[in-house]
């Protein structure tokens, strides 16, 4: 139901707003390297649903480095959160979560709640690596891409994690070029194992792919549930 034709229905009495609708916590939503807020929409749509007040922040993600990028999110985020008192839980997609780390390890909120990362190069890009020092990677991907190759430290560059961290990865590639060069299972541009970080408090692998791990329907699910939870939904006995 959309939003307009839920309004209307309030307004007759038709309808009434669902129990989670007044969460009272807030969410920062940040995309990857060369997308928009609207690759983001539908992680938004989901938890606004269910009564989160979001940031979906576009930013210039290819024109900055990684910690100059942080400092972008910095005024958006401010405004966002004055005059409210809410927690405060991020979401980053791909090397968002990095500008993520970055912000918040000078800027992060008083009341600080979870950081769902997906498909988070944790450990760098063996196809950064790979390809970093090519004219058209360079032109296309900016100073931030440089910063996303394997051999550079990170809590250097971004600074130490905070917070209560959930990473989800993906095990679904359509870019078999990258995948060869990663050499593992990956998700067509991050290896599983590069989306692992210290002192992640959960981990999980779904069937998505890099690309389209932001509309993975069970990735959204898993999203807010690590948010809500503080870990991960599984079946029983998994």
């Amino acid at each position: 139901m959309s939003k307009t034709a839920a309004l209307l229905l309030l307004t007759l009495g038709l309808f009434s707003l669902p129990a989670y609708a007044d969460k009272g916590d807030c969410a920062v939503i940040v995309h990857g390297i060369g997308r928009t807020k609207a690759h983001m929409a539908e992680i938004q749509e989901d938890l606004e649903d269910h009564g989160y007040a979001v940031l979906n922040i576009d930013y210039p993600s290819r024109e900055k480095t990684i910690p100059e990028l942080a400092e972008n999110l910095h005024p958006e985020v401010k405004k966002f959160l004055k005059g409210r008192k809410c927690k405060v839980h991020f979401v980053g997609y791909s090397m968002g979560n990095l500008v993520i780390r970055a912000y918040l390890s000078k800027h992060a909120p008083k009341k600080l709640g979870r950081f769902v990362m997906l498909a988070p190069p944790n450990k760098g890009s063996e196809v950064a690596d790979f390809i970093g020092d090519t004219a058209a990677y360079k032109s296309f991907y900016g100073p931030a891409g440089q910063e996303l190759r394997t051999k550079l430290d990170y809590d250097i560059l971004l600074g130490k994690l905070k917070g209560d961290v959930g990473v989800i990865a993906g095990d679904r590639s359509i870019d078999p070029i990258s995948s060869f060069v990663i050499g593992g299972p990956d998700d067509g541009k991050v290896s599983i194992e590069s989306t692992k970080i210290d002192g992640m408090k959960d981990h999980i692998t779904i069937h998505a792919t890099h690309t389209f791990i932001t509309t993975n329907d069970e990735a959204v699910a898993q999203t807010r549930y690590f948010i809500e939870n503080g870990s991960f939904e599984r079946e029983t006995g998994k």
